[in-house]
């Protein structure tokens, strides 16, 4: 990317994420997957700071947790003017303790405007690609939505590679939302082709049979809610 700068000018949208990377057809950065090993644990964003802060407050700044971080939550968890976006440098400080990385879960919701779904499939890859370039072991999380998001959602995955979805949130309870999950993932399927898909959440919605039928190496991980109710003794997702 061209980043010629004037005296003054501030690089307001992280321009310097995707300097000398390739961009897809539709503009999208090409992030690679840089991941050497798959996740022996995957933890969220929100109880990855929370393990950082306890280290710092006892002095173990060079702690090491075998762990991949995700953002599969409420993008205010992460997002906004004190996120990860905005404040990527300390961002990147939590996430250099960690195993390794999904990339960002930014919201493509139906309801959204196109413009914003495209711009937040840009930011997955952005950062994923500075972090990449950075040393961390990147994994790309897959996020689609409704059949018009197939002509950008997919763009800058590598192909035949390993990649992460997020059933937490998918709204698959409901016997309705399934048909347009499943239509996405069968089109993440044709287009990428991948060896291993990592699941966070439930792996037990019928749409993701596809993933066996096909072959493919499916790693499932708890959600953190989850995780919760299965030590309070209570319900699964």
């Amino acid at each position: 990317m061209n980043r010629s700068i004037r005296k003054g000018c501030k690089d307001v949208w992280n321009a310097f994420m995707v300097e000398g990377v390739t961009f897809c057809d539709e503009d999208i950065p090409f992030c690679p997957t840089t991941a050497t090993s798959l996740p022996h644990d995957m933890i969220t964003w929100e109880e990855a700071k929370s393990i950082y802060d306890q280290h710092i407050v006892d002095g173990d700044t060079s702690f090491l947790y075998d762990a991949f971080v995700c953002f599969f939550l409420d993008d205010q968890k992460f997002d906004g003017k004190n996120g990860i976006w905005f404040d990527y440098k300390h961002a990147e400080l939590i996430l250099r303790h960690f195993a390794g990385a999904i990339t960002p879960d930014f919201s493509t919701n139906q309801d959204f405007p196109r413009p914003w779904k495209t711009f937040n499939t840009y930011r997955m890859r952005a950062f994923g690609c500075w972090l990449g370039r950075l040393g961390h072991q990147v994994i790309n999380n897959v996020r689609w939505g409704t059949a018009e998001t197939f002509t950008y959602c997919f763009e800058g995955i590598p192909r035949h590679s390993i990649v992460c979805i997020g059933t937490v949130a998918s709204g698959m309870r409901l016997v309705r939302n399934r048909a347009l999950f499943e239509g996405g993932l069968k089109e993440m399927l044709r287009v990428l082709r991948p060896h291993t898909v990592i699941v966070y959440g439930s792996a037990n919605y019928p749409p993701l049979r596809l993933l066996d039928e096909a072959g493919i190496r499916v790693i499932q991980f708890d959600s953190a809610t989850s995780r919760r109710f299965s030590k309070a003794g209570g319900a699964d997702e």
